[in-house]
């Protein structure tokens, strides 16, 4: 029986990383980048989907084209959470001290989805962020639009999600990361009466069935997923956890480890020295970002000046 070292009341204050402002609209830090917020109204969900993208500096002096890092939040956050978090403040220190090259940040509301489409199928979240929202970004924005210049990112229910997108449409993707991604290595069953797992439960059950569909969840489960790498073959993958992950998040992390490394899958993965939420991303942050640049770079279209139409981007 696997168990979470977690409580109830553990869970609301940790992963109720609260937003700030109800609104943010264009703005700019002094030689950093700029936040741009909007909607998309989805035929899919129905409803129209909150995004915030960060534009990097120069992006509205000139006609290049950029690499782009979607970045996908934790539970109880939204497409503020990077910004008024602190997620803005590390990229921009680390552009400004040359650790990592200018790409443009899409951060988009996801609710307590998981990034899954939920079981009962009124909310398809994972189709609406490959169908819809991926091409509308690349419709709006200067995107190098081709998988090698597309990445994910996620934290902790957002880790959930990069991992679970990144296997099941690599042909997207580039590369994907997560820190202290939601992984449980499955449900237990029966479900414990106690107070943490009713909670627990509470949580899962928009996206995952009420009563839970085990079988669902295992359809979802990234490392269930993880299993057949021969479907996400060319992906490039890190992702890291604390050693005192205080939802026991460290067991399932180290799991997927063990399950790749099995099946001979280059990956990165690290265990360090934290808890989790934004202090933990106040102190790890720049690896997943350091990573992403990484791809990026070794993804570098060359194109002559100015010929952005070709999708390429310039130095």
């Amino acid at each position: 029986m696997h168990r979470l070292t977690l409580t109830a009341a553990v869970l609301v204050s940790g992963w109720a990383l609260l937003a700030g402002p109800a609104t943010i609209r264009a703005r700019a830090t002094p030689g950093g980048t700029t936040l741009d917020c909007g909607q998309i109204q989805s035929a899919i969900l129905g409803y129209s989907v909150a995004y915030c993208v960060d534009l990097p500096a120069d992006y509205t002096s000139g006609t290049k084209r950029y690499p782009v890092l979607y970045v996908l939040h934790g539970l109880f956050e939204n497409e503020r959470s990077w910004a008024e978090r602190g997620g803005k403040d590390i990229l921009d220190g680390m552009v400004a001290k040359g650790e990592v090259e200018p790409f443009i940040v899409v951060c988009p509301d996801a609710g307590k989805t998981f990034y899954v489409n939920s079981y009962d199928g009124k909310v398809r979240y994972e189709d609406f962020f490959v169908q819809e929202f991926i091409p509308y970004i690349d419709q709006h924005y200067r995107t190098v639009a081709t998988p090698a210049d597309r990445g994910l990112f996620g934290i902790s229910m957002g880790g959930f999600g990069s991992l679970h997108i990144g296997f099941r449409h690599a042909n997207l993707l580039g590369a994907v990361s997560a820190q202290s991604a939601a992984l449980l290595p499955k449900l237990p069953n029966p479900f414990p009466a106690t107070r943490r797992w009713q909670f627990y439960a509470q949580l899962l059950q928009d996206p995952f069935g009420s009563p839970l569909n085990e079988a669902y969840f295992e359809a979802n489960n990234p490392i269930d997923l993880a299993q057949h790498p021969d479907t996400f073959k060319n992906l490039k993958l890190y992702f890291d956890c604390g050693d005192h992950d205080r939802y026991g998040f460290l067991e399932g992390n180290q799991l997927l480890d063990q399950i790749l490394t099995g099946e001979h899958f280059p990956h990165e993965f690290a265990t360090r020295d934290g808890d989790h939420g934004w202090s933990y991303e106040e102190e790890y942050m720049h690896y997943a970002l350091q990573f992403h640049n990484q791809q990026f770079h070794q993804a570098l279209t060359w194109v002559s000046p100015g010929n952005t139409a070709a999708g390429g981007r310039t130095k």
